[in-house]
């Protein structure tokens, strides 16, 4: 955990830089072509990207080293962005695009290998603390990079906040390059890989349609963000014409707070009770999470529609702590694949969603259309919730219901007599034996 809380601020500084890139690339699009129509082009191929990079990532991660992936994204996306701050200006407007496929395939590379490599890095034990942690350094990243776009921009100019933005990526390469940390699993004996094939098998055959759910309202959960992300700007301009700004602001700092807060007491929780939240909790949590959303838009005084905001923005990070460390229990070589569908299908949601959300609003009320998109993925968590309940909770091969030194379907735990992981790898010389020579803490 010392090594990861370092690749943790280093992960963060990107993600600033990727939020302030977020603006200043879009506004510069407008105001260097003009076109309204540009602009959304140059979003539409950048979330294009990211929905194709998800399945290339998913194979990338699965057959190579997750270290060298994560460093080399990084400097593609600095190299990216210092050509387009050396180009002549007249040059500029064509790479844009270019920066756009760039970017979008490289992010999501990165955070496909990431996820998958959580439980190689810190141990399976500890992966949703570490979730957590990333949740809470990118919701702080987010709130940085947002509320000093305009200033980097409106102070400094667009090359300044190019070169800020390859300076983070930088910055994260180069802390992810020095961190002696091992992103993958050591190869394993016969015995251990055939009981990996078996752990496998029972996945695929007894969980795969309750992770294909939770798949499915993720992708759904795209849908709904994208809604409110569209609506935002619409509602707080209806709610006070002369400072638009106010109630996003606030929106999104709360919502920042409430990750945070998920972030601690799930950390709490998990320690003290020695279990993780499992798929009930993942729908549970969603349905608040949609739920505050649509309260957010009902015209609330500022102190309710603030305290909605906090408890989406709370279960709107205990949901993803839930998700990805629901996904993190699958063996390595079949972790990369489940992460890059994973992508893929919240990308689709998310540009999706942009796209009709935006031309519903012509229409439609902000309240309308989020309560309709979060309407739905609320609906298709009360399903898996029935689904679930009706299951009788029976628990499958690679579920959470304990952390994984005590999870008998877990992996890291099933083989207590091969010498797993968890149960200090008598023979097999796994992660909890060798620290101090490997160096990873």
């Amino acid at each position: 955990m010392r090594y990861f809380r370092l690749l943790v601020l280093g992960n963060g500084i990107s993600a600033y830089g990727s939020y302030l890139n977020m603006v200043a690339l879009n506004v510069f699009v407008y105001d260097a072509t003009g076109s309204a129509l540009a602009a959304g082009l140059f979003m539409a191929v950048r979330l294009a990207t990211n929905v194709v990079s998800g399945w290339v990532s998913g194979r990338l991660v699965t057959a190579h080293d997750r270290k060298r992936l994560m460093v080399g994204a990084d400097l593609c996306q600095a190299v990216a962005l210092l050509t387009l701050l050396l180009a002549p200006d007249g040059t500029r407007v064509g790479l844009l695009y270019a920066l756009a496929v760039v970017t979008g395939g490289c992010s999501t590379l990165s955070q496909v290998a990431l996820r998958s490599s959580i439980p190689e890095i810190v141990g399976a034990e500890h992966r949703v603390r570490a979730n957590g942690l990333l949740v809470t350094g990118r919701s702080l990243a987010m709130i940085a990079g947002f509320a000093s776009s305009g200033l980097v921009v409106a102070e400094f100019g667009y090359s300044a906040a190019f070169a800020l933005d390859a300076a983070t990526f930088l910055v994260s390469a180069t802390v992810l390059f020095l961190l002696p940390v091992r992103t993958k699993a050591a190869a394993a004996g016969s015995a251990q890989s055939s009981d990996a094939a078996r752990w496998t098998a029972r996945m695929l055959l007894g969980t795969a349609p309750v992770l294909m759910a939770m798949i499915a309202i993720r992708a759904v959960d795209g849908l709904g963000s994208s809604s409110h992300n569209v609506a935002l700007p619409i509602y707080s301009s209806a709610l006070d014409p002369d400072h638009p700004a106010t109630f996003i602001s606030q929106f999104w700092a709360t919502w920042a707070i409430g990750n945070i807060v998920a972030q601690q007491v799930i950390g709490r929780v998990t320690k003290k009770s020695g279990r993780t939240p499992g798929e009930r909790a993942f729908a549970l949590g969603a349905c608040v999470m949609s739920a505050g959303f649509i309260v957010v838009f009902c015209g609330l005084p500022t102190v309710p529609a603030v305290i909605a905001a906090l408890v989406a923005g709370a279960a709107d990070g205990f949901t993803e702590i839930v998700y990805v460390s629901r996904l993190q229990t699958a063996p390595d070589e079949q972790r990369g694949r489940l992460f890059g569908l994973s992508a893929s299908a919240e990308n689709t949601g998310f540009g999706l969603g942009m796209l009709v959300s935006g031309a519903l609003l012509e229409t439609f009320s902000p309240l309308q259309v989020v309560a309709a998109f979060q309407g739905l993925a609320i609906a298709l968590c009360v399903a898996l919730l029935l689904v679930l309940v009706r299951r009788g909770g029976k628990r499958d091969p690679g579920d959470e219901g304990k952390t994984a030194a005590h999870d008998t379907g877990d992996r890291d735990a099933a083989t207590r007599d091969n010498g797993d992981r968890d149960a200090a790898t008598r023979d097999t010389g796994g992660r909890d034996a060798s620290t101090v020579t490997e160096g990873r803490g």
